[in-house]
């Protein structure tokens, strides 16, 4: 039977979580404790799946939020195509579970006494931390701007308050306005994003204000999907969004109260509405715990994903340096159950075994209008994390209409599965 990359991924991702949830229940001894710092989608996964491998593990969780709001799908929200409510998930799922839930921020880790301190005061041992941080965003390394006037120069990069604002303004602009989207250098959290977002808007736009335009400025000579989301900005918004390329194009200075973007070139651009997405890196915690690199992301184990830099801590999804694979939804909830089968096998001093790894990223570019990519990773003889060759692929540039409209039903229901599997 001839297997298509779709089929293969599914079956190793399947493959990936059924060799998991094989692994038999270990209770031996005194229960051993896993803190998580992080209730998003890579911290959610890893700390259902170390509870169900092992349910005598006593798993905390510490997220200062009560919900959480995913950012993978929430351009949709921009296009009106789906409510902000809609990504909203509740952690009933792994409390259920036994998991306890501490809703507080994790302030520092000291990895000789193995605890966890919090903002609230609460002193959290652990045999084993995971920490899952997601982004910090580099307000400062763009002159002019700060975290305050994210409130008006909007990142909308953290799914929730940032996404409402930004509709809001797509919603008071006048017809004939023009949005402006930066693009923040590599590496950052969903490579394929800023130009989702475009795509998302142009479907408002047109529908609502068709005479407005976007600009992409890009630190960027290219971008993930390139060829792709420009044959259906030419097929969908015709004259509607223009990508200025990089490292000309690249944004070193805004201003809030003028609306204005300046690039490396020197160029000035006037926005109605003025999207700034910072450059990144690994998130506060990471940085206070000493897991970071002098770039600001994470080095691992990619075995285990026990960090590089401290002993008995292991860093997983958009945080860790990991080889090949983007950093993206499907990707933190791989690497999570790779590190979960990894710390319930210390745990219980039992050997680690060869990981997999899988990815797969959807973007909804046009009405009706999906694309994709995926890939399978293995563990190199390097120790770093390598692609399978052709064990992936993107949507084929020649796809018929049918074929788009169903990477978008695929795209719907790849979602509602990852909730399903991280947090339920």
């Amino acid at each position: 039977m001839k297997m298509n990359r779709r089929d293969f991924v599914r079956a190793a991702g399947a493959a990936t979580a059924v060799g998991l949830i094989g692994v038999p229940h270990l209770a031996l001894g005194a229960a051993n404790k896993v803190v998580v710092i992080g209730g998003g989608t890579a911290g959610a996964t890893v700390a259902k799946y170390i509870k169900r491998l092992d349910p005598s593990i006593e798993v905390t969780v510490v997220e200062p939020n009560p919900v959480y709001y995913t950012c993978y799908f929430s351009n949709e929200v921009l296009s009106g195509e789906r409510t902000l409510d809609s990504l909203r998930v509740a952690y009933d799922g792994l409390k259920a579970l036994g998991i306890t839930m501490v809703q507080d921020s994790a302030e520092s880790i000291d990895a000789a006494k193995k605890v966890v301190k919090t903002g609230g005061g609460k002193e959290l041992p652990y045999d084993r931390c995971v920490v899952a941080p997601g982004v910090e965003l580099l307000f400062e390394k763009i002159e002019g701007h700060s975290e305050a006037s994210s409130q008006t120069l909007t990142h909308a990069w953290k799914a929730g308050e940032q996404t409402k604002i930004l509709r809001g303004q797509l919603e008071a602009m006048a017809d004939g306005g023009t949005v402006v989207i930066t693009s923040p250098p590599n590496p950052y959290r969903c490579p394929p994003g800023p130009y989702e977002r475009a795509s998302q808007i142009a479907i408002y736009l047109k529908a609502h204000k068709p005479k407005s335009k976007i600009i992409i400025l890009d630190s960027k000579s290219q971008f993930s999907k390139q060829g792709l989301f420009t044959q259906a900005w030419e097929k969908f918004f015709p004259g509607m969004i223009e990508w200025r390329p990089g490292p000309d194009a690249a944004v070193v200075k805004v201003n809030a109260k003028g609306m204005t973007a300046e690039t490396s070139f020197g160029d000035e651009i006037k926005a109605d509405v003025l999207n700034v997405i910072p450059p990144q890196r690994a998130g506060k915690i990471a940085q206070v715990a000493g897991l970071a690199d002098d770039k600001g992301w994470c080095p691992v184990d990619a075995k285990t994903f026990e960090s590089s830099l401290a002993k008995g801590i292991h860093v997983i999804g958009d945080a860790c340096i990991a080889g090949a694979m983007p950093k993206s939804a499907y990707s933190a909830n791989s690497q999570a159950k790779v590190c979960a089968g990894a710390v319930v096998a210390m745990l219980n001093g039992k050997e680690v075994g060869v990981p997999s790894y899988v990815n797969t990223c959807y973007s909804i570019a046009g009405p009706e209008w999906g694309i994709s990519v995926a890939g399978v990773y293995k563990l190199a003889a390097d120790g770093k994390i390598a692609e399978v060759p052709g064990a992936g692929g993107l949507t084929p540039m020649d796809a018929p209409d049918w074929a788009h409209k169903r990477e978008v039903e695929y795209a719907h229901s790849w979602y509602k599965n990852i909730i399903q599997d991280s947090f339920m």
